[in-house]
């Protein structure tokens, strides 16, 4: 399944390659789905999630979403594996969202 806007991977100033807007993406839009296999191992582009019931799982990543980069003050959010723009994000913008209070501590240790 693709994602519902035009994205772009390529070097990021924030971490290695992040994921980019290639068109206007307006605030509450869906910019795509997290793609990949379902894990309960931690690795690089494990997204985890937790579900209605308050398991939480992995999803180790296979698409262009799995460069998204960590800001405090992130332009997108995830719910559940799908990820929606927070504010309009410009065309040439990285999308960006917070990776969880356990990233912002291990990150300030």
């Amino acid at each position: 399944m693709p994602n519902m806007h035009k994205l772009e991977v390529r070097k990021s100033g924030i971490h290695g390659k992040g994921v980019y807007a290639i068109e206007l993406i307006e605030a509450g839009a869906k910019i795509g789905t997290y793609h990949g296999e379902i894990t309960d191992e931690d690795d690089t582009y494990v997204l985890w999630v937790t579900d209605e019931d308050g398991k939480e799982y992995g999803v180790n990543g296979t698409s262009d979403l799995k460069f998204l980069n960590h800001a405090h003050e992130p332009n997108a959010e995830f719910d559940g594996e799908e990820l929606y723009a927070l504010r309009d994000i410009q065309p040439g913008e990285e999308i960006t969202f917070h990776y969880g209070e356990m990233f912002v501590e291990w990150l300030n240790s």
